[in-house]
């Protein structure tokens, strides 16, 4: 049935446009009585659950960052089978982002580009949902991932990150650095390690008991993942997300004429699969085994999530295969899992 509405109904509509058309209907499914008939069918099974941060997770996959930006969709999310919502990216200052369009799907790829650019309603208002969000009884665990406003000089990022680290990590299940995506100019200068440490440090100090991740991009070489992970684990941080969006496009079958069109941004989905789990490895053979490492990037089916996992995963995020896969997504992502755990324990 999905597929049919999402060749019918989506694919002619604009991709931010149909984001914005979905994002009431899965803030119903977390609303009473619907969530707890819709949670009794998706519930993961229990020997998905996992410990990590300090935090018991239902599943171990959770949807990525940018999906749900500004904390209006996570009682839903949970009721559709997510194990962890992470929202954001949210920066200090209430910001529109880059100019429209700025998503766009390359069907072919199962793949999408963005260029959002951080659109987000700021840390304060953030902060206010977040703390109505943690007064359900039954919800997710919720991360927070933060980055730089647009209009604050690189050379002011640490003030800039500090404000939304004091605003929300208090009310952040754990908190997640963002210094890798491409749509805001210089962010991606700050994963060079020697500015990336006095940034790290001072947000780890700021966050308090909160755990703290960075984020990084599948572009770096592996020589300057291997350092980020070491300095992660020297300033005590609780974890690595691997990884964010690429700005490559190597290797796509869409056609080039389209490719073009879309124009700059992050491309996430499928073809971001092979290197996201090269750089999964690269971090896990440079931390320790108690050490977090959140794999994300090229994520669709139960197998990738395993896949992920094998590889020393502790949990794993996806966002593009829901604009392909439907709603119903995390339920078959669970399912694949806990049929594949069964098959190992016979």
């Amino acid at each position: 049935m999905y597929p049919f509405i999402f060749r019918t109904f989506f694919v002619p509509m604009d991709a931010e446009v149909a984001h914005h058309v979905v994002v009431p209907v899965i803030r119903a499914f977390g609303v009473w009585p619907i969530a707890p008939v819709l949670r009794a069918f998706t519930r993961p099974a229990p020997a998905l659950r996992t410990e990590a941060l300090g935090l018991v997770f239902d599943s171990p996959f959770g949807v990525a960052a940018g999906f749900d930006k500004n904390v209006k969709m996570t009682a839903g999310l949970h009721a559709l089978g997510f194990g962890h919502v992470e929202v954001g990216t949210v920066t200090a200052i209430a910001q529109e982002g880059n100019p429209k369009p700025r998503l766009f799907r390359l069907v072919p790829d199962r793949a999408l580009v963005n260029r959002m650019g951080f659109n987000n309603d700021g840390a304060a208002a953030v902060a206010r949902r977040l703390e109505k969000a943690r007064r359900r009884r039954r919800r997710a665990v919720i991360g927070v991932n933060i980055g730089k406003s647009r209009v604050v000089d690189v050379a002011d990022a640490t003030d800039d990150y500090l404000v939304s680290t004091r605003l929300l990590a208090p009310l952040a299940d754990y908190l997640v650095v963002n210094v890798s995506s491409p749509n805001t100019p210089g962010l991606r200068g700050l994963q060079a390690v020697e500015t990336l440490r006095p940034l790290l440090a001072a947000v780890h100090e700021a966050a308090g008991a909160t755990p703290l991740l960075v984020k990084i991009a599948p572009d770096l070489p592996d020589d300057e993942v291997q350092a980020i992970a070491r300095l992660a684990v020297d300033l005590g941080l609780a974890g690595i997300v691997a990884t964010n969006t690429t700005i490559a496009r190597d290797g796509l079958v869409t056609d080039p004429a389209k490719i073009e069109a879309a124009g700059a941004g992050g491309l996430s989905g499928a073809p971001l699969r092979a290197r996201a789990l090269e750089v999964l490895r690269v971090v896990r053979a440079a931390v320790p085994a108690e050490f977090c490492v959140i794999a994300a990037g090229g994520v669709e089916t139960a197998a990738d999530v395993q896949e992920r996992l094998d590889a020393g995963a502790t949990l794993v995020q996806g966002y593009s295969g829901f604009i392909f896969r439907g709603p119903l997504w995390a339920r078959q992502i669970n399912r694949g899992l806990a049929a594949r755990r069964g098959a190992r324990a016979s």
